[in-house]
C-alpha cells in the first residue's frame, strides 16, 4: 500500500516524497552497501528508488518487489531505465506463506512499516531473515518512534492521521520492531537519521 502518489510524470505513477528522499537514503546506502551485492527491494512501488539507485550504485545488482497491483507502473519505470544492474521487477507479497526463491545479500524497505498491518511488518522480517546471508543488512528507511515517543510533532500527528484511516496503520516503536527482529536472528547495528524526522534502521543477519 503507497499512499503517497499524486498522478503520474512521464505517463508513469510518481512520490513526490520517493523523489526528496532518494538522495539522503542513497547516501546511507552507498556507505553501508560499498561492494558488489544483490540487493532486494520490499514493496519499491513507483520504482523511483529502484531506478535512482541502481544508476548511482551501479555495482549493486537491485531487485525491485512489490504486490500485484503496483507491478504495472513499477515494470513501465524499469523497462524505460533499461539497466543491467536493474532486471525486472518480481511480485511479491510479504504475507505469502512461501516467498518466490530470490537471491539476496542485503535488503531494503522505504515507508512500509506505518503502512503494513503488523502482521505484515512481522512477516517481512521473518521472510527476510530465513533469506539474508550471514552478515546481510537489512536497512529499513521511514519514520520510527523511539523507545514509546514521537520523535517530532509532525510524526505524532502523521501517526494519529494514519490510525484515523485505518487503525492497522501507524508509525511503530523502534524498540518493538528491534525486538521483532531479534526474534528472528537479526542484531539492530546502526540507526541514521535522516530529513523529515525519518530514520534509516539497520538490522545484520547474525545466524
Amino acid at each position: 500500500m503507497h499512499m503517497d502518489l499524486e498522478g503520474n510524470r512521464d505517463n508513469l505513477p510518481f512520490s513526490p516524497a520517493s523523489e526528496r528522499n532518494r538522495e539522503p537514503i542513497r547516501g546511507v546506502l552507498a556507505e553501508r552497501l560499498n561492494a558488489p551485492a544483490r540487493v532486494l527491494e520490499i514493496g519499491a512501488g513507483t520504482g523511483q528508488h529502484a531506478e535512482h539507485f541502481a544508476a548511482e550504485l551501479p555495482w549493486l545488482q537491485w531487485q525491485a518487489t512489490d504486490r500485484t497491483e503496483y507491478l504495472s507502473g513499477l515494470q513501465a519505470r524499469i523497462r524505460r531505465c533499461d539497466r543491467a544492474n536493474l532486471p525486472p521487477p518480481l511480485e511479491l507479497d510479504v504475507l505469502w506463506p512461501h516467498w518466490p526463491q530470490i537471491a539476496c545479500d542485503h535488503a531494503f524497505t522505504a515507508n512500509t512499516c506505518h503502512i503494513m498491518p503488523w502482521p505484515a511488518v512481522a512477516a517481512m522480517f521473518a521472510g527476510l531473515a530465513a533469506r539474508l546471508p550471514v552478515g546481510g543488512l537489512f536497512l529499513v528507511y521511514g519514520p520510527f518512534h523511539r523507545d514509546g515517543t514521537p520523535t517530532s510533532a509532525s510524526n505524532r500527528d502523521f501517526d494519529t492521521s494514519l490510525r484515523a484511516r485505518d487503525p492497522d496503520m501507524g508509525i511503530r516503536d523502534d524498540a518493538v520492531v528491534a525486538a521483532l527482529a531479534g526474534g528472528h536472528g537479526l542484531t539492530w547495528i546502526a540507526d541514521e537519521a535522516l530529513p523529515a524526522n525519518n530514520r534509516i534502521l539497520i538490522w545484520r543477519r547474525e545466524s
